[in-house]
């Protein structure tokens, strides 16, 4: 059967930036599994699989603007060190989620200075064009409880890990610091797709990792 709207699909994929460098490989572990139609992944990964069928192989190069958005400047910020509470040993690389006019957004730690902290509220892809190598292993149609609840309901399921999408998760992998996450990841918003050009204001940042994913996932 083709690949349409509430099909479950099973995929192994290999993804890379623009400078062809490889970001994550499922090949030699567990293939990805999601329910098309529903903003599991990146647009234009989405858009690529649609109409496809079991045995297919594809390399598709999504533009920045159907992956993660443009790098917005007005996401990268100064926060008050006071503003991370009792946290400890923050250090670049950390990722937290912090509360803007525009809700919950995850963010990176930059740079830290004396009293500042910079920190970045792009999808560590934003603004890159993405390449992936993509197998079809199997294509289903989503059960009642799948398509109800908008993501399949078995281990590697994209957006498994939650009912929300923003542009900040992902489900295949990689989290935390990683680039990695799951072929397409969105601003979830991004895992509605969202690319809004607000300057957002971050405050009271929350530890933890905001499991801002890579590959193609919106989740």
């Amino acid at each position: 059967m083709k690949i349409t709207q509430h099909s479950a699909v099973t995929i192994h994929y290999r993804l890379s930036d623009q400078e062809g460098r490889l970001l994550e490989d499922s090949f030699d572990s567990e293939p990805m599994l999601y329910l098309h139609g529903t903003e599991n992944l990146i647009p234009g990964l989405e858009a690529a699989l649609d109409g496809k069928i079991k045995g297919e192989k594809l390399d598709v190069t999504i533009s920045a603007e159907e992956a993660y958005g443009p790098y917005q400047d007005g996401l990268r910020q100064a926060v008050p060190l006071e503003a991370f509470g009792d946290i400890e040993d923050i250090v670049p690389g950390m990722r937290f989620i912090a509360e803007t006019e525009m809700g919950q957004r995850p963010v990176e730690v930059i740079e830290v200075k004396d009293n500042v902290v910079i920190v970045d509220g792009n999808h560590p892809l934003a603004g890159q064009a993405l390449s992936f190598n993509i197998e079809i292993l199997d294509v289903r149609e989503g059960t009642a409880e799948e398509i109800a609840h908008g993501h399949i309901h078995a281990q590697g399921g994209c957006g498994s890990h939650g009912h929300d999408h923003d542009h900040g998760g992902g489900c295949c992998g990689g989290s935390g610091k990683e680039a990695g996450g799951c072929c397409g990841g969105s601003d979830h918003d991004d895992h509605g797709h969202h690319h809004d050009h607000d300057h957002e204001a971050c405050d009271t940042p929350k530890a933890g990792c905001d499991g801002n994913g890579g590959c193609g996932c919106r989740g």
